[in-house]
């Protein structure tokens, strides 16, 4: 086979590694993998094709922002990306992230209807099936079951300084519905559940979690309680690939406020102006892409605490079970399901003295157990061994039904 995969970014954060680790899984089973990609730098085991520029990118921002059209324009570029794709002549496109200022969605999918190729689209966000904004469930919206109009999350990603969510929402519903071979995959339960009552809903969707790579994301010793002057005190981390009040950054804030001494909050991913701006009680980091100082904080903490406020399946509870850290997260999206009663609490959004109690929690039970049992639970479901088999199969049965 000769799969195509097109995402905003490649090789990195968690859906540019998603695909790289899918590309590897292809080419270790003799397949051909191209993965597109329009935003940043990379390299890759697949051959990777740069949709556009930093320009087009930087125009089509500023095109949405005046608009509220995200995903209709770079059409040049996208025109362009479309010769490279005839060369290659794929036969499966695998869909990630079409938002993030990359791409034209109707020649992309005119494309694809007019030489009849199956796709296979891999859901991270609500963003497919909605007139405007990639999560809603952190205002309760449910416009998108029926129509969406008057967005209240206009001003937020992808910002627009006015209102277009209504012929969005007419204008994807064309598009996407428009492909007679598709299939869908979403990390979650939580998603796919609202998958199946949009529009998309006449689409098969398999349920399959996110994966990580255990050999690497493993419980790793380090001297970083030496170098940052840490102690005996115990870790609590959050890590982000850019904090917002949607990923927890204000209830860290409040979290250093009702912790004890005995613990030192860490937060991971912050800009130079954030981490600036914090109080002296907790360290801050900038983004790093090094896994081997990922996994090494992961299996410092004492515990892992994600108070995402609108999420899907967030990548960083796995890399933290996979540490043998346990996670606390709010009851937000598809979050809550990578922990059991074993290996972690779930707290209700937005109540920080929630978290504070699980915390306290720990100290009166086993720890080791705990430890152990988190490493485990991401042994036995998110070895990335296994979960890209899945893709591997779904895009097998997909060029399957074309050939049949």
């Amino acid at each position: 086979m000769r799969i195509l995969q097109i995402n905003s970014c490649a090789n990195s954060g968690s859906t540019g590694r998603i695909a790289e680790e899918i590309g590897n899984v292809l080419l270790a089973h003799g397949h051909v993998s191209f993965i597109a990609y329009g935003r940043g730098t990379a390299t890759s085991n697949s051959k990777l094709i740069k949709i556009g520029s930093d320009k087009d990118v930087y125009l089509h921002g500023a095109y949405n922002l005046l608009t509220d059209k995200h995903g209709f324009a770079s059409k040049s570029a996208t025109q362009k990306f479309i010769q490279e794709v005839e060369k290659i002549k794929p036969d499966l496109i695998a869909l990630h992230n079409l938002h993030g200022y990359y791409i034209h969605l109707p020649t992309l999918f005119d494309f694809i209807n007019e030489n009849n190729i199956p796709v296979v689209w891999t859901l991270f966000d609500c963003w497919a099936f909605t007139g405007h904004c990639s999560y809603f469930d952190d205002i309760n919206c449910i416009k998108w079951k029926s129509h969406c109009n008057k967005c209240p999350k206009y001003k937020n990603y992808p910002s627009s300084w006015v209102d277009n969510s209504f012929s969005n929402f007419e204008e994807k519903r064309r598009i996407f519905t428009s492909v007679k071979k598709m299939e869908i995959i979403a990390h979650s339960q939580w998603l796919g559940g609202l998958v199946k009552d949009s529009f998309l809903k006449e689409y098969k969707v398999h349920v399959t979690p996110s994966a990580i790579n255990l050999d690497l994301f493993t419980p790793t010793d380090s001297d970083l309680k030496l170098r940052y002057n840490i102690g005996e005190k115990k870790v609590v981390l959050g890590c982000a690939s850019a904090w917002s009040n949607r990923k927890g950054y204000q209830d860290f804030l409040s979290l250093s406020k009702k912790l004890g001494e005995e613990y030192q909050i860490v937060m991971i991913g912050l800009n130079a102006k954030e981490i600036k701006a914090l109080s002296n009680n907790i360290i801050g980091l900038q983004r790093t892409e090094s896994i081997e100082e990922l996994a090494q904080w992961y299996t410092l903490a004492y515990v892992f605490v994600n108070p995402t406020s609108q999420d899907n399946f967030p990548t960083t509870n796995l890399e933290a079970l996979a540490c043998g850290t346990p996670v606390i997260t709010y009851n937000t999206g598809g979050s809550p399901e990578a922990i059991d009663v074993h290996t972690g609490f779930v707290v209700d959004k937005g109540v920080v003295d929630g978290i504070v109690y699980s915390i306290e929690e720990l100290n009166v039970l086993n720890y080791s157990n705990i430890s152990n049992a988190c490493r485990k639970r991401a042994e036995r479901l998110y070895d990335k061994k296994a979960r890209y088999l899945d893709y591997l199969r779904v895009f097998e049965g997909m060029v399957e039904k074309v050939k049949g």
